[in-house]
């Protein structure tokens, strides 16, 4: 088999995203959410792992440089019966003299892959035979060492999975060569504090485990997925089968991510996340969740021939346009997080229960509120065409205002209705306070709303920036609201609206991260 000994790095982004309409409207296919992509991003930089003359590996290594113990190392391999290419994360176990590498889906004896330390560099190769008992450390010692290293990330492993099944179905006699991968999160993605390493670097080591560390709810598996996949099409497939530039290739990217995303969350979500990520701010109408249902697992026969014609087909009917929404120059978003939590799937859950029951109060909810965000998506765009003499700045905004303020109204019906918290009462007080300082046009709690968050809508200037965060500075609720929760501070996060989605980066932008 072929391999491609031209390879070099690449590196791709993609952004995260907020529902500032459309909160469990785009679950349905019959209604649509309006998602704008935020300028806070997740990188992906790939380059080859550099072996000695004769060496071969089947080996990619991922990192997550920015957080302690975040490395996943995986091994690869063709399956039979059009299974495509079978990943299995490797498990490190440590020895006096060596560093054995185990399949944990093989027998524990069973040596794949090890690096032998000989001064001063490494010697890696592959063997190919059981090892005697004698040598293997003790089973139970085994087993300890397996669960204590073995640091499982769905998104990644799936998203592996399914890309290099794709590719190798392009160029089926071209050997998949090692590879090393970095992830980058902009710092907007997580509430821990950071530092630089250098005092030019654009990201902060935040120096936690992955698994402590503080989501702010911007859309990071999507992120993820999109930005991983993309940077693994583009740097194993030459321009003509893959270019991230091209509609097609957009389409193939999109199709692929919502696949295995879809996949590594063990449910059919409705995708404005992978969308967004994708294609940048849109108005979104979901596919049919039904057309995942015929994919068979990976490593399962035919899997090969039925991801690429799916992903490849005219099968999905997701409707994406990025015309139906613009940010009126003058306008930006600003995401506010609040120090609280919700618990988002429940909530889901529980509005979805109430619809059923309740078809007739829920359909007219549904079908006000989704003529509301038309209207919503609708001025966003007359007020970005139209030249400003056509409005004297004292009622430009006005109708924009009303808009939200109804869209609001419907919300807090359902939220009383439906006894979930989407719009609670200290996200009005929250929201209504924010709405009377100059220059903010208005807000919602995005999403699916709840506790944790609201985005609001502002004139981009920077003395109504000063003015919000000194509101917001001193802001408290007292004591616990329903439900247990305890609101804490509300802090401004540093992103804004980014109409643009996935995109090629410079390899060079993340020298200070990458350790080959």
């Amino acid at each position: 088999m072929a391999s491609n000994l031209t390879l070099e790095p690449r590196a791709v982004s993609a952004p995260g995203k907020v529902l500032v309409a459309g909160g469990y409207l785009v679950l349905d296919r019959a209604f649509t959410g309006l998602v704008f992509g935020l300028d806070a991003r997740i990188h992906v930089e790939i380059e080859p792992i550099r072996t000695k003359s004769g060496v071969t590996l089947s080996e990619i290594i991922v990192r997550s440089p920015q957080f302690r113990e975040a490395a996943w190392e995986y091994g690869y391999r063709l399956t039979e019966a059009d299974g495509g290419i079978a990943v299995t994360q490797l498990t490190v176990v440590s020895r006096p003299h060596a560093i054995f590498l185990l399949i944990s889906e093989l027998n524990p004896s069973f040596l794949f892959f090890c690096r032998i330390p000989l001064s001063p560099s490494l010697v890696e190769f592959f063997v190919t035979s059981f090892l005697d008992h004698a040598t293997a450390p003790p089973k139970s010692q085994q087993q300890h060492s397996h669960d204590s290293a073995l640091r499982k990330n769905p998104f990644i492993e799936t998203a592996l999975t399914y890309a290099l099944t794709y590719i190798s179905s392009l160029q089926p006699q071209t050997a998949i060569a090692p590879s090393s991968i970095n992830i980058l999160a902009d710092q907007a993605y997580y509430s821990n504090p950071g530092r630089p390493p250098t005092p030019n670097s654009h990201f902060l080591n935040f120096n936690v485990k992955l698994s402590d560390a503080h989501k702010t709810g911007l859309g990071s598996s999507a992120a993820l997925v999109t930005s991983f996949t993309a940077a693994l099409l583009s740097y194993y497939l030459p321009k003509d089968l893959f270019d991230i530039e091209s509609e097609n290739g957009l389409r193939v990217l999109h199709n692929l991510s919502q696949t295995s995303h879809c996949a590594a969350q063990g449910k059919v979500g409705s995708g404005f996340d992978i969308a967004s990520a994708v294609y940048g701010s849109c108005l979104y109408r979901r596919f049919s969740p039904s057309l995942l249902s015929s994919l068979p697992s990976p490593s399962k026969p035919t899997f090969v021939s039925k991801l690429r014609g799916l992903i490849e087909g005219d099968v999905w009917d997701t409707e994406i346009a990025k015309a139906a929404i613009k940010m009126p120059k003058g306008l930006r978003l600003v995401m506010c997080d609040v120090d609280c939590g919700s618990q988002t799937p429940g909530m889901v859950k529980q509005v979805l229960k109430w619809r059923e029951e309740n078809k007739e109060e829920a359909g007219e909810l549904w079908v006000a509120l989704q003529k509301g965000n038309e209207e919503f998506a609708a001025e966003l765009t007359r007020l970005a065409t139209t030249t400003p003499e056509k409005d004297s700045d004292k009622d430009k905004y006005t109708k924009l205002r009303d808009i939200i303020s109804s869209n609001r109204t419907l919300i807090r019906r359902m939220s009383l209705a439906s006894r979930v918290p989407i719009e609670p009462p200290p996200q009005t007080a929250l929201l209504d306070s924010c709405s009377n300082i100059p220059g903010v046009i208005g807000g919602v709690v995005p999403g699916a709303g709840g506790y944790d968050a609201i985005v609001l809508l502002i004139e981009d200037k920077e003395e109504v920036l000063v003015g919000l965060k000194k509101a917001l500075k001193d802001w408290k609720v007292d004591g616990e609201v329903e439900d247990g929760v305890k609101i804490g501070k509300v802090g401004i996060l540093g992103v804004r609206e980014d109409m643009v989605g996935v995109q090629k980066e410079d390899p060079g932008l993340y020298a200070d991260w990458i350790t080959t």
